[in-house]
């Protein structure tokens, strides 16, 4: 059992906004209630990274670039120029996509060299780094083996989903990942989370960064609900 303040609720949330059309206007939109929120990160596509880095500057909200998103279906060496370019450009987290197409090919090898250069990348500059299954194309025995190489290799996160997916993060799946990884790498669920009752339901069952677009709505939602019960903190039991 663990108890939350409302700030620190929103220090698990990942403020996001990965839309192909986002206009320098969302972009500014975001940062600015992530700022208004004190939410952990922006999440955002690679190209954005040098834009919310500077409208960050100062402030202890992390500037997230997504890689190779959202299939995964680029080389290595595509994935570790993007990582290196965003870190250049600001990034103080990256979300990388594996490529799934060599889990089907059972091609573990690769997996874990992929991610082993994703990691070395970004831990050499004390960038964090998050590995993005996307287990809605994968079996429970693909996501569990996933983990397994993420346990020996170490991100900081391994994450359930893209959001682009077929479907998002479900409890099963977070739960199976944090048993599988244990205590040296974290869980980050995303895809599909856009109320109170999943975020903490995530959160019981592993999380420990949520991804979503419906940050403002959650935190609003719990702020409402602490006001009501008179509450300072909020619980949140392990089911785990």
């Amino acid at each position: 059992m663990s108890e939350y303040t409302l700030d620190q609720f929103a220090r698990f949330i990942d403020h996001t906004n990965l839309h192909a059309d986002a206009t320098p206007s969302d972009m500014g939109k975001l940062c600015a209630e992530a700022r208004q929120y004190h939410f952990k990160m922006v999440a955002i596509n690679q190209v954005q990274t040098k834009f919310c880095a500077n409208l960050l500057q100062g402030t202890d909200i992390h500037t997230g670039a997504a890689i190779s998103f959202p299939f995964g279906q680029t080389t290595i060496a595509a994935k570790l120029f993007e990582t290196k370019d965003a870190i250049e450009n600001g990034a103080d987290e990256i979300d990388y996509v594996i490529n799934i197409t060599e889990l089907r090919n059972k091609n573990y090898a690769y997996l874990e060299k992929e991610m082993q250069t994703i990691v070395t990348a970004c831990h050499s500059k004390n960038i964090l780094c998050k590995v993005i299954f996307e287990n809605s194309y994968l079996t429970k025995a693909e996501i569990q083996k996933m983990a397994e190489i993420a346990r020996d290799v170490q991100p900081d996160f391994i994450k359930t989903a893209t959001g682009f997916g077929p479907s998002g993060a479900n409890l099963a799946d977070v739960r199976l990942m944090k048993q599988t990884v244990g205590e040296h790498v974290k869980v980050k669920a995303a895809g599909g989370i856009r109320n109170s009752d999943d975020f903490l339901a995530m959160l019981a069952a592993g999380a420990e960064r949520i991804g979503t677009s419906s940050g403002i709505k959650i935190i609003d939602a719990l702020k409402q609900r602490m006001t009501l019960d008179h509450l300072t903190t909020i619980q949140v039991p392990r089911d785990n």
